[in-house]
């Protein structure tokens, strides 16, 4: 049941309270501090303004491959571990970590080296799997992060953490937060959009939940868009028979004014993001179905990503579609979930066959990149 008072004489509780007074400082602040190239609004909240400085950020693909990739099978190249392979793990390493629910009745802790080959690549000479041939190709252009740490050590909170920056439930997503603090540069699409690859993994292995892309306790419009394969990426967009576009436009605007009636007795923000929601459906019933049109690519392209990107739904579908149809077109934030790394056998065979899709491929690499001049300039 909502927490906000059904009448504006009611005494104000204390979600209520801290509800409306983040609201309020968040949009005083933005008003105080807008710059002049800020997104402009149209009176339906569908444009948030910029942010105070300059930022080089323009947006971003996050390609998640979800399970998590055997790092020291295909990019962290540790020579020490093959010195020790068969050796039981030192306890000076493990330093009491803890154990997960498949390894913790082990008596024994032996140390496993990568059985795949490295060589380096580049005039940086990184050292990469011999299964990334093609990302080895542009190991110079690319940023390796090896610094970071985590105490998950389970896949669900681990998931978890890596999209919203926390285990703990709730909180926004990546997505969800560049989405509220840049604005969108697009009035026909969201501003934060999410696509599944379709076809890998096995059964069984890790699901993926929308909270993964929720805007938590941001406003909800914030929150990843997910589109869906083939012909139709959003669920009932189009028009039901007998009903045009200025039929259409005509009954969303008695519905934004029985809305903002509400909205004004209750005072409930999420009555606002239903209009612009709506108003957004309006737009996308315009621009989404260009989007899945590939007839303008050339052969050559798509060879680039494999045969499975004449397949709608696949991650080498998905990896063209993030780009082309996305980025190019104002999208800030775009998530690629690609499944089938939860991988606990016959690592080299799995690493092999997982990185033969268009993750290790150099052209659909640098399509990405260069989409909107990720290699010139911050995205």
């Amino acid at each position: 049941m909502s927490g906000l008072p059904q009448f504006p004489v009611m005494a104000v509780n204390r979600r209520a309270l801290f509800g409306r007074a983040a609201g309020g400082l968040a949009t005083a602040a933005l008003a105080s501090l807008g710059r002049a190239e800020s997104s402009s609004t149209d009176g339906t909240g569908l444009s948030v303004p910029g942010p105070h400085f300059a930022p080089r950020a323009r947006r971003v693909i996050y390609l998640f491959q979800s399970g998590g990739p055997s790092h020291i099978d295909l990019f962290d190249h540790k020579p020490q571990l093959a010195r020790h392979h068969g050796k039981e793990l030192p306890d000076s390493i493990r330093k009491g970590q803890r154990l997960t629910e498949m390894t913790h009745k082990q008596s024994k802790f032996p140390c496993v080296s990568s059985s795949l080959t490295f060589k380096p690549y580049g005039e940086c000479g990184r050292h990469l799997s011999e299964v990334l041939p093609h990302i080895g190709s542009i190991a110079d252009e690319i940023c390796f992060v090896k610094s970071m740490h985590t105490e998950a050590i389970n896949h669900d909170p681990a998931i978890t953490m890596m999209n919203t920056g926390t285990q703990q439930l709730g909180k926004p997503s990546r997505g969800s937060w560049l989405s509220y603090g840049l604005g969108s540069e697009s009035r026909e699409l969201p501003s934060y959009v999410v696509l599944i690859s379709q076809g890998t993994g096995r059964p069984g292995g890790q699901p993926l939940f929308s909270r993964l892309w929720s805007s938590g306790f941001l406003p909800s419009d914030h929150q990843g868009v997910r589109f869906r394969r083939g012909r139709d990426p959003v669920l009932f967009l189009a028009d039901p028979p007998g009903i045009d576009r200025s039929g259409r436009r005509a009954m969303l605007d008695g519905l934004a004014r029985l809305n903002r009636l509400k909205q004004r007795q209750v005072g409930d923000p999420e009555i606002e993001t239903r209009i612009t929601q709506y108003e957004m459906a309006f737009r996308m019933q315009a621009s989404v179905p260009d989007l899945v049109d590939v007839s303008d690519e050339t052969e050559s392209t798509l060879d680039g990503y494999g045969s499975a990107v004449r397949t709608p739904g696949t991650f080498a579908a998905n990896c063209l579609f993030g780009p082309r149809g996305l980025a190019e077109r104002g999208v800030r934030f775009i998530q690629l979930f690609h499944r089938g790394w939860d991988q606990h056998g016959g690592l080299p065979k799995a690493c092999a066959g997982r990185a033969g899709t268009p993750i290790s491929r150099r052209r659909p690499w640098s399509r990405i990149s260069n989409a909107a001049g990720c290699l010139k300039t911050r995205w």
